[in-house]
């Protein structure tokens, strides 16, 4: 049920941020949730790492996103990575951390073993400052958040 108020959150800014309601979950967990009436995706990783998820690119363009490796490695071919562990990705606003909200998430380029590029890992950018999503009664256009306003 965390979960779905977890999305609600950032659907429809309720009383808690999506990183806050995330960051108090305790034990282990990983999810893709899509909502069909916004065509759009939330997903999340617990940051202890026990439940791996896998994300990359198809030949298409689209997102590929599974706990299954071998599914997304024949999907994506070289453009895969690990989904970041305590991060959360939602197709409107990108990759967040929920450990580290404040701070921006950086793409390391991962190299293969022949030194072609493929794909990136994520890691928080320690000297960045990330807009936030204003709070419950704020002044400002939260829906413009996450945007180059």
């Amino acid at each position: 049920m965390f979960i779905i108020e977890a999305y609600r959150t950032l659907r429809d800014r309720g009383p808690y941020p999506a990183d806050q309601v995330l960051k108090e979950l305790e034990g282990s967990f990983g999810f893709v949730i899509y909502d069909n009436k916004d065509g759009t995706v939330f997903v999340a990783s617990g940051s202890d790492g026990q439940v791996g998820l896998f994300w990359g690119i198809a030949a298409d363009g689209s997102i590929v996103i599974s706990e299954n490796l071998e599914l997304v490695k024949s999907s994506c071919a070289k453009s895969f990575a690990p989904f970041p562990t305590g991060c959360l990705f939602h197709s409107e606003h990108g990759l967040l951390s929920f450990q580290h909200p404040t701070k921006k998430m950086k793409a390391m380029p991962r190299i293969d073993s022949e030194g072609i590029m493929c794909g990136a890992n994520f890691n928080v950018d320690s000297q960045s400052k990330n807009q936030m999503m204003p709070r419950v009664g704020s002044e400002a256009n939260w829906a413009i958040w996450g945007s180059e306003a």
